[in-house]
């Protein structure tokens, strides 16, 4: 790490400890050179994940659109908000564990349905009928039945 303050091109580190939010380390480093010291903070690269819509556009990955939609489909029934985010998190944990750049809508649509279907069958159903765009009464039919098994 080069000085800020005499542009040496080597410090050392002199302590080492995580941030509060255990995000990032914080770390104190002394200059060779001119013997200042300063703070730096490391934190990892977090790639941006993409996501490749239905008509192949493509937008950057947003948590908050998989929650509320689950949230939408949970309206007046018996689901805790801290429930939906820990399975926003899970999904979102299980995204990047894909170790992909870009990823599918259909692949999320998915996950989101699995989660929803642990938590909420009425909420699940009412997901579907929107992700997977029901035109009558049958797809409404064969989702339930599907469920039944």
């Amino acid at each position: 790490m080069k000085c800020p303050y005499c542009s040496f091109p080597d410090t050392k580190v002199v302590d080492s400890r995580p941030t509060e939010d255990n995000m990032s380390i914080r770390r104190r480093r002394a200059c060779i050179e001119c013997k200042k010291r300063f703070t730096t903070y490391e934190r990892y690269e977090q790639v941006p994940l993409i996501v490749i819509k239905k008509d192949d556009t493509r937008e950057e990955f947003d948590r908050q659109k998989i929650f509320r939609g689950m949230l939408r489909s949970c309206e007046k029934r018996p689901v805790s908000v801290n429930s939906l985010e820990k399975a926003t998190d899970d999904i979102e944990l299980a995204l990047n564990h894909l170790n992909q750049r870009e990823v599918d809508s259909s692949i999320i649509g998915e996950m989101v349905m699995e989660k929803l279907k642990e938590l909420d069958k009425v909420a699940y159903i009412r997901f579907a009928s929107v992700y997977r765009e029901f035109e009558d009464v049958s797809g409404f039919l064969n989702e339930l039945e599907n469920l039944k098994d």
